[in-house]
């Protein structure tokens, strides 16, 4: 009887110090993730601070937080100063387009390399996946000489047509998660008189929707950033993207110190991009979780 006590005993104190433990480690992981939290928000907020401000309290030290002059003049000026509602106009498009079309054609690739059997299959992935490994700069003359010869500088069209042939992440993305589908479905299909194009639709693509939904938030979200693209092609202020006209805002205004001003076009550009991830945030965190486990 006494040695079974004393076993008990042994089991609730070492259960005892393994809560101890795991309430330290907890309390410790939750004030390294605080701390990472402050360092990414406190520039938003200071950027968002910013566009409020007077010039005088941009350059208040100590600094200002909350300026005790809130104003949101910059917010309607910048509407005037620049043609920033035909950046966003151009920036929908192209994301838009390239987004829609490419994870469609995207999604297709990735079955066909999943589920199809045709030869070299494998090899052709491989190539295809292989060609990441080219830096852009490598190709960017190149490219650019040919749309060039084309008549395509200073349109969306090389901003576009690219896109709309898939992305090779995204391929590889969906191609790994379509490996844990059985293949007895899709004979289960066959068998039932359903074509490829009618198995895609109707089975494959319902089954990979949450994984295509996240890829194509996280696409959107890349594009809507670009600046390097936009500002190879386009020269006409009415035909840049959002962020080329960011930075011209910068260039043009940056040397007045207008900084309310940019900051609060950047706040303008950063906006769609938050609801984005606010509204699909979920998505986003399946989609890593989706990663971890089927790759």
């Amino acid at each position: 009887m006494e040695t079974v006590l004393a076993e008990k005993k042994e089991i609730v104190a070492a259960l005892r110090s393994e809560k101890k433990i795991n309430r330290t480690t907890n309390i410790f992981v939750f004030i390294f993730l605080s701390i990472g939290a402050v360092f990414m928000v406190a520039p938003l907020l200071w950027m968002f601070s910013t566009s409020i401000k007077t010039k005088e309290d941009v350059f208040a030290l100590p600094p200002v937080w909350i300026p005790e002059t809130i104003s949101f003049s910059k917010y309607t000026e910048i509407w005037e100063m620049g043609p920033l509602l035909s950046g966003i106009s151009n920036s929908l498009i192209v994301a838009v387009t390239v987004t829609v079309i490419g994870t469609f054609t995207s999604s297709l690739a990735a079955f066909a390399f999943a589920k199809l059997k045709f030869p070299g299959r494998n090899n052709i992935f491989i190539m295809l996946f292989a060609s990441v490994m080219i830096p852009y700069p490598v190709v960017m003359i190149p490219q650019f000489i040919m749309f060039s010869s084309i008549g395509w500088v200073d349109t969306l069209l090389p901003l576009i047509v690219p896109g709309l042939f898939g992305n090779i992440f995204m391929i590889f993305f969906l191609r790994q998660y379509l490996t844990s589908v059985p293949n007895s479905i899709i004979e289960a299909a066959k068998i039932d008189g359903c074509s490829y194009f009618q198995i895609f639709y109707k089975i494959i693509f319902p089954l990979i929707k949450p994984a295509v939904a996240a890829q194509l938030i996280l696409w959107f979200m890349g594009i809507w950033n670009d600046y390097l693209g936009p500002i190879l092609y386009l020269n006409s202020p009415e035909k840049q993207t959002l962020q080329l006209v960011i930075a011209n805002f910068n260039a043009s205004y940056a040397i007045q110190s207008d900084y309310p001003l940019i900051m609060a076009a950047s706040v303008v550009a950063l906006l769609p991009m938050l609801i984005v991830f606010i509204i699909f945030q979920k998505q986003i965190i399946e989609s890593i979780a989706i990663s971890g486990v089927k790759g």
